[in-house]
């Protein structure tokens, strides 16, 4: 999973770091609706890298636990 959570932190920060030009008010607004984009396709990656992890962990079940039926 390491490197999925490294990627997770990857889309993380590019979001963090978008969120503060968009904040900024320096952009034009064909730059701001442009990184408002690539923000939503960044977000999209997030949901992948986080239904991976699900997936991930649903499929490793507790030592002391059976899977459920």
């Amino acid at each position: 999973m390491g490197e999925t959570a490294d990627r997770l932190d990857d889309v993380i920060d590019a979001l963090e770091r978008a969120a503060a030009q968009l904040r900024s008010g320096e952009l034009s607004v064909d730059a701001a609706a442009t990184l408002v984009e690539d923000c939503a396709a960044l977000a999209g990656e997030a949901s992948q890298e986080l239904e991976q992890r699900a997936r991930m962990g649903a499929d490793e079940h507790a030592p002391a636990q059976e899977p459920l039926l």
